[in-house]
C-alpha cells in the first residue's frame, strides 16, 4: 500500500477532467485548449491511472459518458481546482498587501443603517482607502462581480449567483407586516387576509430583482423599486406594507408605524456577502464583511 500517500496525478490533467465532463467531448476539449485529441484522451487516461478508477464510459460511441465514479469524484476535481484558485489569489492578496481601493457593489434593496455603520467603522480603520460604492439590481451587482467591475458584492440572497463566485451568507432580516399609525388597520390588533385585502397595498418591486412577499395581496397596489420609499408612502397613511425590520427600526420612522400582528408575514430576507473566487479579498474588504455582519445581527 506504499502508493497511497504518492500522488501522481497533476492539475492540468484534473481540468481536463472537469472539461471535458463538462463538454462532453474530447474533441471539443482538445480545440479549445489547442491540443492534439490525443494529448486530452491520454491525460485522461494517465488521470484515471493514477486514481485506479474509470472516469468515462469508453463504449458509448461519440460522447464520452460518466462513470458512477466520475460523477462522484467530478464535484471533488471541482473543488480542488477552487482551492487551486484561492491559493493563487490568496498569494496574490500577500504580494499585493492592502487594497488601494475598495469597489463595493450593492443591492438596490439594501439596508442603509448596516452599510452606513460598517462603513464608519471601516474609514475608522482604514484611513487613506478610497471607497466606490454602487447599487443595482440583483442580478447586476453578481455581474459586475464577475467582470471585475467590483471587489464586494452585498446581496439579498437569489439563486442566480454565477459558478465564478464565492457566497457567504452573513445574516438574515425578519419582515413584518406594519402601516402608518393613523391607518384604520392600526387600530386592529390581528388581522387576517380578507382585512389586509380590503387596503391599498405598498408592494417592493422592481424590474429584475425578486424579493420575498413581491406578490400583490391586495386588489389595490402601489409600488416601489424602494423599502425606504414605501417607509415613507406609508407614514402618510397611503397604505400597509411588508418591511424589512431594520428599516422599521430606523430613526426616522420611530412611532410612526404600526407593526400588525398578521396571520401570514414573507419569508426574512437573506443578507449574502459575494465576491469573486480567484482573488480573495483584501484587508480591508475583510474588515468590512466582519463588521457588516456584526451589524445585521444587532438587528432585532
Amino acid at each position: 500500500m506504499g502508493h497511497a500517500m504518492s500522488v501522481q496525478w497533476n492539475l492540468e490533467q484534473m481540468r481536463l477532467f472537469v472539461s471535458v465532463a463538462e463538454q462532453r467531448s474530447f474533441s471539443a476539449v482538445a480545440r479549445q485548449q489547442r491540443k492534439a485529441q490525443s494529448a486530452v484522451s491520454n491525460g485522461i487516461a494517465l488521470l484515471e491511472a493514477d486514481l485506479g478508477v474509470s472516469l468515462f464510459e469508453r463504449s458509448s460511441g461519440r460522447q464520452p459518458r460518466l462513470t458512477e465514479a466520475g460523477t462522484v469524484l467530478l464535484e471533488e476535481a471541482r473543488e480542488v481546482l477552487r482551492q487551486c484558485e484561492r491559493l493563487n489569489g490568496r498569494a496574490m492578496s500577500l504580494v499585493r498587501g492592502e487594497e488601494a481601493c475598495l469597489r463595493l457593489a450593492q443591492d438596490e434593496a439594501m439596508l442603509y443603517q448596516p452599510v452606513l455603520d460598517s462603513l464608519d467603522a471601516l474609514a475608522g480603520r482604514f484611513p487613506n482607502l478610497e471607497v466606490q460604492l454602487s447599487s443595482a439590481a440583483q442580478g447586476d451587482v453578481a455581474r459586475k462581480l464577475v467582470e471585475r467591475r467590483a471587489d464586494l458584492g452585498m446581496l439579498f440572497y437569489h439563486d442566480q449567483i454565477p459558478e465564478a463566485l464565492e457566497r457567504r451568507v452573513v445574516g438574515s432580516v425578519e419582515m413584518v407586516t406594519v402601516c402608518g399609525r393613523n391607518h384604520p388597520l392600526a387600530a386592529q390588533k390581528t388581522v387576517d387576509c380578507q382585512g389586509l385585502a380590503q387596503y391599498r397595498q405598498l408592494l417592493m418591486s422592481t424590474q429584475t430583482s425578486v424579493y420575498p412577499g413581491s406578490e400583490a395581496a391586495s386588489p389595490q397596489v402601489w409600488r416601489a423599486d424602494s423599502f425606504y420609499v414605501l417607509a415613507e408612502w406609508l407614514i402618510r397613511g397611503l397604505g400597509w406594507a411588508w418591511l424589512p425590520r431594520h428599516v422599521v427600526q430606523y430613526p426616522a420612522y420611530q412611532n410612526q408605524m404600526v407593526e400588525l400582528d398578521s396571520e401570514w408575514t414573507p419569508p426574512a430576507l437573506v443578507v449574502e456577502l459575494v465576491w469573486r473566487r480567484d482573488e480573495p479579498l483584501g484587508p480591508a474588504a475583510r474588515f468590512l464583511a466582519e463588521r457588516f455582519a456584526e451589524c445585521l445581527q444587532a438587528i432585532d
